[in-house]
C-alpha cells in the first residue's frame, strides 16, 4: 500500500485535503498532515529556521511515504530534503523550484501583499482566497468551498503567517532539485495565478483548473496522486 502525508499551502491549513476524502483509491494510506502553528500544532518563534522547522516535523514527515506539497508546502518539503531523511518520492503541486524569480510580476505582487498583510493580516488572508480560486471554473465556487472549510479568519497566529510569507518570497530550490534525494513530480495547474512561467513549463498540466484542483477537481486529482505516488514508490525501490 502507498502511503500519502498531505502538505498544505500559506494560509490554509489541513482540511484543505477534506474534498479529496470519498475519493481515495483503496490501495493508498492517506495521512494529513498540519504545519507548525496551524491546527492544533504549536507555533515556532518568529525568527525560525529551517532547521527549527526540521526539527518539529522530523516525526511527521516519515521516510516511507510519498510527500504531497501543495503550494508552500511543497517549497518547505523540499527544503527539508536537506535536513531529514528523503521520502520515497515528492509531489509538488501547485509549487515549482521558487515561488517567484527576483524582478517578475509575481515577486512584485507578492511584494505588495505582505505591505498589506503587515497592516491588515485578516483581510489580507481574506483576501488571498480570492487569490487562489481566480484560476478555477468557476471561481466564485471555489472561493466558497475555501469559506466552508476554513471559516472566516485566519487559521494561524499572524507570527507564523509572516513567517510563511517570508518563506514564500525568499525559498530557493533550484540546486535542490538539480539533484534530489527522491523522485521528484511537478504538478501545475492549467490556469494556476500563483504559479510561476518557469514552474508551468517545468510541470505535468492539470487541465481546466487553477491553484486548488482539490476544490474543482477532487476525483481526478485523488486518483492522480495516487498513481504518481504509486511510480514514485515503484522508482524508489527500483
Amino acid at each position: 500500500m502507498t502511503r500519502l502525508v498531505m502538505l498544505s499551502g500559506w494560509g490554509i491549513d489541513q482540511r484543505i485535503w477534506q474534498p479529496l476524502e470519498p475519493h481515495w483509491p483503496d490501495n493508498v494510506d492517506v495521512v494529513t498532515v498540519d504545519w507548525p502553528g496551524y491546527g492544533k500544532t504549536p507555533s515556532l518563534p518568529g525568527n525560525a529556521t529551517m532547521e527549527t522547522l526540521a526539527a518539529a516535523m522530523a516525526n511527521r514527515l516519515p521516510s516511507d511515504a510519498v510527500w504531497v506539497g501543495w503550494s508552500l508546502g511543497g517549497l518547505l518539503a523540499t527544503a527539508l530534503l536537506d535536513y531529514l531523511p528523503a521520502p520515497r518520492g515528492l509531489v509538488l503541486l501547485g509549487a515549482g523550484a521558487r515561488f517567484c524569480a527576483p524582478g517578475s510580476t509575481l515577486a512584485a505582487e507578492l511584494a505588495d501583499f505582505q505591505a498589506v498583510f503587515a497592516r491588515r493580516p485578516d483581510a489580507a488572508w481574506r483576501h488571498f482566497l480570492h487569490w487562489q480560486a481566480q484560476g478555477e471554473p468557476t471561481p466564485h465556487h471555489a472561493h466558497t468551498q475555501l469559506r466552508e472549510l476554513l471559516g472566516k479568519t485566519p487559521v494561524a497566529d499572524h507570527t507564523t503567517l509572516a513567517t510563511g510569507l517570508h518563506w514564500l518570497a525568499t525559498l530557493d530550490n533550484r540546486q535542490r532539485l538539480k539533484a534530489p534525494p527522491c523522485p521528484v513530480v511537478h504538478l501545475v495547474g492549467e490556469h494556476d495565478p500563483l504559479a510561476s512561467q518557469t514552474a508551468h513549463h517545468e510541470a505535468l498540466t492539470l487541465e481546466h483548473c487553477g491553484h486548488g484542483p482539490m476544490l474543482s477537481q477532487p476525483t481526478h486529482l485523488a486518483s492522480l496522486l495516487a498513481t504518481q505516488a504509486a511510480l514514485l514508490s515503484a522508482k524508489e525501490v527500483a
